[in-house]
Order: structure tokens, then sequence, then C-alpha cells
């Protein structure tokens, strides 16, 4: 498989006139050279923070507040996915997953409620997907074994020692919620010594030295927060002192798509397009244990294509940055999701 166009080639998304050559679910060669393409290839996204269980439940609960929307375990999330069947359950995830994958996402982290039963229900929803998953379940450490580690709710909803020991036993991954409401549980979820965190919305410079001495990854869903009312994260300040990656949070808040929360962050803060972009893909992969997420030889064939010559993308001057605030899922005109 040979793709060719604009490459944005590395970490650092050089755009580069050439080809990707791609051998058996791997890239074998980016090569500079003359090609008569419009097209600009890109790394798939990488989805750092998703509960996508919530699918059934798309714009439920406005005005809620964010306890009332999903706090366990009676907010109104939890109270919908009780009264599913699992059949709906799974239907409402196939549907999910199928808009990531045709939206340029080629991985997601997945936070799932539910216990062992919500693991197996997204498991079978994942059988016929090109989609790499790392799935941390919820509520038992028995979810936890039968996934690919732990997700923690917050320091204020339980203590967590147990599963985190438990999870560090099995060698598998932690994340924990925290600073999402307010400060209050973010020096317990920090105590934990967690893998990463998730949101850090009103996290203050003690948080934020923590962070950097103990160099724990942080995950921020800007689209999230804004629109449950609690605050914007402060993303200068913690891409200044640990890795930084982009989720979208629950598909019962915000669509699913990494093209919508990168412009919404490329505007909100004042980052470059490429920090961005870095944050939407390989910066995610890393936090996740994946490896995806860039444009390398030796890397798994896991990118897109947008079509140049798009009426919205024609005569766009800066790739990337064309992609960060500009593109959609209609200028894709390829997904490729292989591994070697």
């Amino acid at each position: 498989m040979i793709l060719e166009g604009t490459i944005l080639r590395g970490r650092d998304f050089e755009p580069i006139e050439g080809r990707v050559v791609v051998e058996a679910g791997e890239i074998e060669a980016v090569e500079e050279a003359a090609v008569d393409s419009d097209a600009i290839v890109c790394p798939a996204f990488v989805n750092a923070h998703t509960h996508i269980g919530d699918s059934i439940a798309k714009e439920a609960g406005e005005g809620l507040t964010l306890e009332e929307l999903v706090a366990p375990p009676d907010g109104l999330k939890h109270r919908l996915l009780r009264a599913a069947s699992t059949d709906e359950l799974i239907a409402g995830m196939d549907r999910t997953l199928s808009f990531m994958e045709r939206s340029g996402t080629g991985a997601f982290v997945e936070f799932r409620e539910g216990g062992v039963e919500g693991v197996s229900a997204i498991k079978a929803a994942l059988t016929d997907s090109s989609l790499r998953s790392v799935l941390l379940g919820r509520e038992t450490v028995d979810a936890m074994e039968a996934a690919d580690g732990f997700g923690a709710s917050g320091a204020n909803d339980d203590e967590f020692g147990a599963e985190r020991r438990a999870t560090r036993q099995a060698g598998k991954l932690f994340g924990i919620h925290a600073g999402e409401v307010d400060a209050s549980d973010i020096n317990p979820a920090l105590d934990l010594d967690p893998d990463f965190l998730v949101h850090m919305v009103h996290a203050t410079e003690l948080h934020l030295d923590r962070v950097a001495d103990s160099d724990i990854p942080i995950v921020v869903c800007p689209r999230s927060n804004l629109s449950t009312g609690v605050g914007k994260p402060p993303v200068e300040a913690l891409t200044e002192r640990t890795t930084v990656a982009l989720g979208t949070d629950n598909v019962m808040l915000n669509s699913p798509s990494m093209f919508r929360e990168m412009a919404v962050t490329e505007m909100l803060y004042d980052l470059s397009a490429r920090e961005v972009l870095r944050m939407a893909t390989v910066n995610g992969a890393e936090i996740a244990g994946l490896d995806c997420g860039v444009i390398e030889p030796g890397r798994p064939a896991r990118l897109f294509t947008l079509d140049g010559d798009t009426d919205n993308l024609t005569g766009a001057r800066n790739p990337v940055r064309a992609l960060v605030r500009r593109a959609g899922v209609d200028d894709i005109d390829r997904v490729v999701l292989a591994d070697a």
C-alpha cells in the first residue's frame, strides 16, 4: 500500500511531500518525492479518555449538574446504564466505535462502567472494530482483571487503595479522575501514584508542582468541562510540567470527535497547532502504552488521509493548522488502521 501527498512526519509533524509505504501493516518507509496528490497524510488520533457506554443516552440530562449527571452510583448516567439491556448497550457502543473509526481515531482509552459485565459488553462491541482499545474496568478488582487496568471515578468517591495495589501487582494501568468539580480530590489521587490523571480543572500551583515532581501524565477534556460548567483546565501550565493528552469524555455529553476537541483546545489556549495535534495523537499513545500516533518507519500503519481539495480544505497554506482547526470527518478520504 502506498499513500501519497503531504505527509505529517514524525513527532513534529513536519509536512513533507512524498509517499508512505506500508507493508504487512507496518510503515516501511516515509519517502520525500514529488507526487501528484492533494492529500494530507495524518497519524490516526488517540482519544485518551472516553466513556462510550452511555452512547444510549446522547444529550440526556439537560440542565443537570455534573454530579447529577455522572456521579456514582446514582447519577443519571448510572441509572440509565442499569436500566438498559446488554444488547442495547452493545448496539450503542458499536455505533460510536464506527463513528470514531470513520472520523480518524485509531485508538482510545475507555473508563468502562458496569464491572465485569461492562467490560464484556464493550469487548463484544469491539469484535468487528479495527480500533485499538485500552479498557479500564471500574467498580471492582474483578473488572480490572478482566480489562487492561482500572479507571477510578475520583478519590472523594472511594479510597481506591486496594484497587491501586491490585492493579500495580497485575502490571496494569491505573487512571483516576481528579480536580474536575473542585480541588479536594487531587492530593488523595496523587497519593495513589496513578499512571495518569484525568481533568485537573482545579489544579493549583501546589498540585502542578506535585505532578511535575512525580512526572504523572494528564488527560484533559476541555469540551466536556465546558459542557458541564466546571471550568477550564490549566492546559498551558500542565504542558510545561508533564505529558498532556486529549480525550472527549462521555458520549452522553459530546461527540467523540477528536477534530472538535482539537479545534476547541487550540482556540482556548495559547498552544501551537503542533502541540495540540501531539496531544491528540502520540501523547495519548504514550500514556496508554500504545505504539501509534506518529508516522515513522517501523510504526504500525494507523493513519488517515484528508482530501486537500474539498471545499473546506482547498487553498490551506498550513496543513497542520488546517488539520487542527478546520478539518472534519467530511474531509477524510481514507482511514488505514493496520497492525504488523
